[in-house]
């Protein structure tokens, strides 16, 4: 008996590290089984221990190496594909497929605070521009509920704003975080690549978009809406179909709150007023100086204010008188530099007082410019009118 065992011991060692790896699992088990009910049988007809002794080591071994088989494919198997990550921790740059009942397209665009989409209302098929704005990461957990409340009270101010010179906003809503505005999907180009030399559009075209900006900021002057960040980049037009779109009414205060945390001055920089530089309330006068901003720089391609620091540019734009318009391009009119010189005045209480006043004189430019040689200047009648009216009546809206 002492031999048998002696001689079964390496047949079950053999077996365990040379024959099981190459048998696989299941004619493992199978032959496995097998072995150990014939040692039981053997066992019982021949009065022995030591075939059951022999089962016992061959069992043990068996399940060491399927449990240790085991681990070796979890850890080589590929991981399980995560769920979806939501919004508020979703990588920067992600796009997601749905916001809303808003079906995601593309990206066309990207703002200080998040993305813009091209997404499509699957209920009628239209298509839409939608605004997004990463609150989650904005703005910390003290003031996360502050910034949502108050970007869905923008979005509804804004989204009662019906004019044809303004972006008609439908929709809003956040998911995890990602706070979404969807607007009308204007087809064209904002004007921001019309601000350089040798890419400025014609100067009547420039007077007709000026004016038709001007009456879309009165309109919403009059609704107690101040846009506070107009510059070219938030102007669309489309050269063929004619149209003019105001962009981002709501949406400029939302970035302002974002970059109040860290002490940035808010809005655009260059196209601020006085008043705003100073920390002081912007009313609709600060909107039409920023809109004199948006006209110098494209009629000259340059801005009336730069400076090497912030320091230094709020410094100009606080005391220092901007460039004559004339003096960069002589053949404009004066009358021309006379309106975009009157915007861009320090004082609010002299500037324009209402858009309206603004577009009259501007059509009054451009009419005078296309009219047949020898007919009357227009600055001495129309423009001296309106201007009489800012400074002496100044209707501006003071919407806080």
């Amino acid at each position: 008996m002492g031999v048998l065992w002696l001689v079964s011991v390496p047949l079950v060692a053999a077996y365990l590290l040379w024959g099981l790896p190459r048998l696989g699992a299941r004619r493992a088990g199978l032959l496995t089984a097998a072995v150990v009910v014939a040692a039981c049988v053997g066992a019982a007809l021949a009065g022995a221990m030591w075939p059951v002794a022999a089962a016992l080591v061959l069992l043990a071994g068996h399940a060491g190496y399927e449990l240790g088989a085991s681990r070796a494919r979890r850890a080589d198997a590929p991981a399980a594909a995560a769920p979806p990550a939501p919004e508020a921790t979703r990588p920067a740059g992600a796009m997601p497929a749905t916001l809303g009942r808003y079906r995601i397209e593309s990206e066309i665009g990207r703002g200080s605070m998040g993305a813009v989409y091209l997404g499509r209302d699957p209920q009628i098929g239209r298509q839409v521009a939608i605004k997004t704005h990463a609150l989650g990461r904005e703005f910390g957990a003290d003031k996360l509920g502050e910034a949502r409340e108050r970007f869905f009270r923008e979005a509804e101010t804004a989204g009662r704003l019906q004019h044809p010179d303004i972006v008609t906003i439908f929709d809003a809503g956040e998911a995890d975080g990602l706070a979404w505005i969807a607007m009308e999907y204007v087809r064209g180009v904002d004007l921001q690549r019309h601000t350089a030399p040798g890419r400025l559009l014609p100067v009547p075209q420039v007077l007709e978009i000026g004016a038709r900006v001007a009456e879309a900021l009165s309109y919403a002057h009059s609704q107690g809406v101040v846009h506070r960040d107009v510059k070219p980049a938030n102007v669309m037009v489309d050269p063929e179909g004619g149209a003019v779109r105001v962009m981002d009414f709501g949406v400029a205060r939302m970035d302002d709150a974002s970059r109040t945390r860290s002490g940035i001055v808010l809005g655009t920089p260059s196209f601020m007023s006085p008043e705003q530089m100073a920390g002081r309330r912007a009313d609709g006068r600060s909107d039409l100086y920023s809109l004199g901003v948006t006209l110098f720089q494209l009629l000259t391609g340059t801005l009336p204010f730069e400076g090497g620091s912030m320091a230094e540019l709020m410094r100009r734009i606080a005391t220092e008188p901007p460039p004559d318009l004339c003096s960069l391009r002589p053949e404009l009119p004066r009358a021309l530099a006379d309106v975009v010189a009157l915007a861009l005045e320090k004082r609010p209480e002299v500037r324009y007082a209402d858009g309206l006043q603004m577009a009259q004189d501007l059509r009054a430019v451009a009419s005078a410019m296309l009219a047949p040689v020898g007919a009357p200047d227009v600055k001495d009648d129309a423009f001296e009118k309106t201007v009489t009216l800012a400074r002496v009546e100044p209707r501006h809206n003071s919407a806080s």
